[in-house]
């Protein structure tokens, strides 16, 4: 039988594909049965989507277009951010407020370096343009001037790529900037963000960068997602969806739209595909995912991820909702040095696809992560990575020795040693971030780790923490693909509205919510079946910051501020007797996913082979199991290395594993 007459018998072929750093992976569910494949990212996204795409469908015996879903997560929008390479933008704003953008806030990057330097704006200030208009939380008292909108469309015409339109105040009353941006969209062929679309949110800076930043990256995930959209009908795929920051799923006419919801598409697709399996841990999950160039951390709490309105990427501020990720330069990739004090660094740099770390053999000449697994034992010679790609242990050792000498180490397995540790306790940290930092204890939550090189790293980093479950998912290797098929569909809608609790009309604050719903539900696919969740921010009253509670339908002050006693003693320690005031109300529409089923069937003899691997009390010869055939139940003692298609699962001594029936293996702490 031929790969088409497959594609015409599969019932159910569903695509997932996510673009990292080094890796592009795929996860094909047909009929249950699940194939991955992990190729090279390449310089034009869409190109290594479509390579890996066609190496899973040949991989599974079935036709492109058998396919019947197709998502993807994309990081276009927020490489553009960090190589600084988005649109030339334009900012047209209030008189007065051009270098709102630049100033900021007082806070500086680094509270006690006086020599610290914030980002450059996106937009530079010959870029930045005022128009007199007046705008107050009570009302228009300038109108905009049409026909002085219409001249600075001339100036404009030609000189930019994308606008951002950002008035005082216009989150309350856009009337002035709704004008001048429906003149600028008459009037230029430029895509045109207004900040009461993109963040109808109080705090000009926020609102304003955030505008900035949906203008920046506009035109390049807009031309992305035209050429993938063209290459896979091209393959006879049906329409792709796009994993949105806040993780949920959206169409991809939408996410062109308002490109700055993408911006943490790959990692908010990796977070949700861990959730799915909260429900093994019987607690919280703490999610680690490492790949090639960093790695991410992030909490799940009650199948959620938790989400946040207040991030930074590459330091410019990001007020739209967002799965709630901390990033660190740490990946298989990341580059070990040694330091001017003759410290050992490992990162943020990072050797990336091409070259690579100088284990693939491409030319890679420094020495990294993935290396040191090689000279420690835990990736053999004779593991392969994604697209075929075979490792050379001696130029692993070549580049190790280099660095011994470089630090005054005795031994390469020093070397490696030292640069494992480096970046264990970088990772440790971020994890200590997201839940130490935050309130919580991390020995109450298991460990879900994930990505390429995650489970290699994740029984260590647990024993650092006190955590004593470590999940390694099926998949787990490219489970941010994964986790695309099982995304909800979301959709936000956010106003602000500030009132005191004490005196709040409930019916004004219902009117606002009816307005946010009829906003999110209207960019929703099926409006019957989404459920909609609300939300208000609220603070005591004279604080600068906000806690998220949810709201009860229909409002009522009082259940709202007894909420938010209870997230402030939770979240900061304490509970004021001061008044609370309601800050921004959010809305969100969820129509709910379809996660296909994936079953997990092992057969054979899981062994296949042993191979000296380095711990911490020296080295021992481990058994090497082939993951997919490890049987359901069967506890399994360390040390043991467990080798799949993408990733590599290290089990050190006094740990023991055992695989369940979704094929998750569960990793448990013994004696130390």
């Amino acid at each position: 039988m031929n790969a088409a007459d497959d594609a015409a018998d599969a019932r159910d072929a569903r695509l997932g594909v996510d673009v990292g750093g080094t890796f592009t992976d795929v996860a094909l569910v047909v009929d249950g049965e699940l194939t991955t494949a992990k190729v090279p990212t390449t310089d034009d996204q869409s190109s290594g989507v479509v390579a890996g795409i066609e190496a899973a469908c040949n991989a599974a015996g079935v036709d492109p277009s058998a396919v019947v879903g197709f998502r993807h997560a994309t990081t276009a929008a927020v490489n553009a951010v960090l190589e600084g390479a988005g649109a030339r933008t334009a900012l047209v704003t209030t008189e007065g407020f051009a270098d709102a953008v630049e100033i900021g806030r007082q806070d500086r990057p680094d509270l006690y370096d006086l020599s610290a330097e914030k980002p450059e704006p996106l937009v530079p200030r010959e870029r930045r343009f005022e128009v007199a208009e007046r705008t107050t939380t009570e009302g228009i008292e300038r109108a905009v001037d049409p026909d002085g909108i219409r001249e600075l469309a001339d100036a404009l015409d030609g000189n930019c790529e994308s606008v951002a339109v950002s008035f005082l105040h216009a989150y309350a009353h856009p009337d002035n900037e709704r004008r001048a941006a429906e003149i600028l969209r008459e009037e230029l062929a430029v895509p045109v963000s207004a900040s009461h679309e993109v963040l109808a949110a109080f705090r000009e800076y926020e609102r304003t960068a955030t505008t900035v930043a949906d203008a920046y990256v506009t035109p390049t995930v807009d031309d992305y997602l035209a050429r993938l959209s063209e290459r896979a009908a091209d393959l006879a795929l049906p329409p792709v969806r796009v994993m949105q920051s806040n993780g949920g799923i959206a169409d991809a006419e939408t996410v062109r739209e308002r490109a700055v919801t993408t911006l943490l598409s790959g990692p908010a697709a990796g977070v949700v595909g861990a959730a799915r399996f909260e429900r093994t841990a019987d607690a919280g999950l703490v999610t680690f995912d490492m790949g090639g160039t960093s790695s991410d951390v992030s909490l799940v709490r009650g199948g959620s991820a938790e989400r946040t309105t207040d991030a930074e990427i590459g330091g410019h501020p990001v007020g739209a909702p967002m799965v709630d990720v901390h990033t660190v330069g740490a990946g298989g990739g990341s580059i070990a040095r040694v330091d001017k004090g003759g410290a050992l660094r490992v990162g943020p740099e990072s050797a990336g696809a091409e070259p690579g770390p100088a284990c693939y053999g491409k030319g890679g000449d420094e020495p990294t992560v993935t290396d040191a697994a090689v000279v420690l034992g835990y990736l053999g010679a004779d593991t392969t990575l994604g697209g075929g790609l075979e490792l050379d242990a001696d130029r692993a050792e070549a580049v190790m020795e280099d660095l011994a000498d470089a630090a005054g180490l005795d031994t390469v397995v020093d070397a490696a040693q030292g640069v494992y540790r480096v970046a264990n306790a970088t990772m440790a940290r971020a994890i200590r971030g997201v839940t130490v930092e935050r309130g919580h204890d991390p020995r109450e939550f298991a460990l879900a780790a994930f990505g390429g090189a995650g489970p290699m790293h994740a029984a260590t980093l647990a024993d650092r923490l006190g955590v004593e479950t470590v999940l390694v998912p099926p998949g787990n290797g490219v489970l941010s693909a994964l986790g695309l098929l099982a995304a909800d569909e979301r959709h936000d809608a956010t106003r602000t509205y500030r009132t005191g609790l004490a005196g709040a009309d409930a019916g004004a604050v219902e009117s606002v919510f009816d307005e946010l719903a009829d906003e999110a539900l209207a960019d929703a696919s099926d409006a019957e079946t989404a459920a909609v969740e609300r939300a208000v921010e609220c603070r005591y009253a004279g604080q600068s910051f906000e806690l998220a509670v949810d709201a009860p339908d229909p409002f009522d002050p009082e259940t709202v501020r007894d909420r938010f006693h209870d997230e402030h003693e939770r979240a900061r320690g304490y509970r004021m007797d001061e008044p609370v005031d309601l800050v921004t109300c959010r809305v969100t529409a969820t129509v709910p996913g379809d996660p296909p089923a994936i079953a997990y069937d092992p057969e054979g003899d899981p062994l296949v082979g042993k191979r000296d691997v380095f711990f911490e009390s020296g080295f021992y010869r481990a058994p090497v199991y082939d993951r997919a055939r490890v049987p359901v139940g069967v506890s399994v003692d360390g040390p043991t290395i467990f080798a799949g298609g993408e990733s590599t699962v290290v089990l050190p001594p006094q740990w023991t594993a055992r695989a369940d029936e979704q094929g998750t293996l569960v990793l448990e702490a013994g004696e130390q």
